[in-house]
């Protein structure tokens, strides 16, 4: 990558970026180049000049575990050109930097429905689509009408229907040097009340069975068919057990909490080895992670 072509184009590069601040666990490496464009034309930029380079996407860090070790390429964090959403009848529109707790909350202002569920998901547009992020039932893909996507192959963007990209349980074929830069959904009217009624229970839920204090990177794996990970890895007796300064959480078994200043990405990899080990040597499923884990040899 032309890092001098990106800079004489005005965009924030800067090479040995910490990644821990930008994720939710704050442990892990550097990234060997770290760059955040503000607009869809700077994005372009961006992906024309990436040749071979891999890409990490950063968007809230939720879901992210990067190695000590680092990420040797490319790291892109969405600037706030892509931060907007807005509505065309029922159909909304977001960019892919947009958090999705706060599109919640100002889609309930508009008396729209059928995304209470992004309330919980501490995500960004972007992220959710990717991973097909859920909670209670709903699913970020369930009323999808576009997804834009750019990549190096297409940097200015090209919209695709929700039925290409093969969505799935907390996954998609979107393609791994590619981003989201905007989705759109078709909801529904409703009383704004009722919504925000919605919304609170919600939040309030999370707050009563989630560590929301503690450090964490939100469900550690995915639920196997019919059963739930956190049940299966509180039957094993795994709630409190800690590898250094990664613990599973005593609220939420399905969370793993660290201690900032403590912990390494080391020491949450080898949490999550031995949480999958024991399940599985107590005759349960072998566990899936969803978080996903970059730099790890």
């Amino acid at each position: 990558m032309r890092l001098d072509a990106l800079r004489r184009n005005g965009l924030r590069v800067t090479e040995g970026q910490p990644l821990g601040p930008w994720t939710t666990l704050g442990v892990g490496g550097r990234a060997r180049v770290f760059v955040e464009p503000a607009s869809p034309a700077e994005l372009a930029i961006v992906l024309a000049e990436m040749g071979d380079e891999p890409l990490l996407v950063v968007g809230r860090g939720s879901n992210l575990l990067v190695a000590d070790a680092g990420w040797d390429g490319v790291a892109l964090r969405l600037g706030a050109g892509f931060k907007w959403q807005r509505r065309s009848g029922a159909e909304v529109g977001a960019g892919g930097g947009t958090s999705m707790p706060a599109l919640a909350a100002w889609l309930a202002t508009e008396g729209l429905a059928g995304l209470e569920f992004a309330a919980g998901i501490p995500a960004t547009v972007g992220g959710s689509v990717r991973m097909n992020a859920g909670a209670h039932g709903g699913q970020t893909a369930d009323t999808l009408v576009s997804v834009t996507v750019a990549s190096p192959a297409d940097p200015l963007g090209v919209e695709c229907d929700p039925g290409d990209l093969a969505f799935g349980y907390r996954q998609s074929a979107l393609p791994p040097r590619s981003v989201v830069t905007a989705a759109r959904w078709a909801l529904h009217d409703d009383d704004p009340a009722a919504i925000r009624a919605r919304l609170d229970e919600l939040r309030a839920w999370r707050r009563a069975t989630q560590p929301l204090r503690q450090r964490n990177c939100g469900s550690v794996f995915t639920n196997p068919p019919g059963d739930s990970a956190g049940r299966l890895i509180e039957a094993a007796g795994l709630k409190g057990r800690a590898v250094g300064g990664a613990s599973v959480s005593e609220k939420h078994a399905n969370f793993v909490v660290v201690t900032p200043g403590e912990t390494t990405a080391a020491d949450v990899v080898a949490l999550i080895h031995l949480v999958r080990d024991e399940v599985a040597a107590r005759g349960g499923p072998l566990l899936e992670p969803e978080v996903r884990m970059v730099g790890f040899a």
